[in-house]
């Protein structure tokens, strides 16, 4: 199950997970609330796996405190296998204003995905983003363009699947894509998917 930026009404409901196909594991790509990650955790026996989204609302208030949700792994930086796939994660969005968190520079991101791609030597089957890479599906406006270090992560590795939240569906509805340079299929989880691999 794929997941972005939008707490779905079909899936934040009473009667979840009725009506849904069985799933091995949930890939959130970011701008979901932490109350809601914590739901999945709770209504499905499989792995949540995330990365922040640049809205920095993956937490829950516990009195005056932010915590991180539980019962769900944040996989920014790292890559790890869950449900018989090796996935990497990158959160955030390349930088679009002085301030904010879930944000990085161009030469954090090529350093950061850099990194990433060391860890992910022996390769990837999905690489589960915030931002898109540049395409298809990136926005038309400057704080939702595609990341190019995101593209040069894809090129080395070759991902089967590309997972990107942020691209909300305001321009209509961007479908999947074959990228050609690295032979990934690039999905947007806008809302809830699922898909099998």
């Amino acid at each position: 199950m794929l997941l972005a930026d939008y707490v779905h009404p079909f899936v934040y409901r009473e009667g979840f997970p009725q009506g849904v196909p069985d799933v091995d594991l949930v890939l959130a790509a970011g701008d979901l609330p932490g109350y809601y990650l914590e739901y999945l955790a709770t209504k499905l026996p499989v792995p949540v796996l995330y990365v922040p989204g640049n809205h920095e609302n993956e937490y829950v208030k516990e009195g005056d405190v932010r915590i991180p949700a539980r019962g769900v792994t944040n996989i920014h930086g790292r890559v790890v296998t869950m449900a018989g796939l090796r996935i990497a994660g990158w959160g955030g969005v390349p930088r679009y204003r002085e301030d904010g968190e879930g944000q990085y520079t161009p030469l954090q991101a090529r350093w950061g995905l850099g990194m990433l791609a060391l860890r992910a030597r022996k390769g990837v089957d999905v690489l589960l983003t915030h931002a898109p890479p540049p395409g298809p599906h990136a926005g038309q406006d400057y704080a939702h363009r595609g990341c190019a270090a995101i593209q040069t992560f894809m090129d080395k590795r070759h991902p089967q699947l590309v997972v990107h939240g942020h691209i909300h569906e305001y321009e209509g509805k961007k479908p999947d894509y074959h990228d050609q340079s690295s032979g990934a299929e690039v999905m947007n989880a806008y809302g809830y998917r699922i898909v099998e691999l």
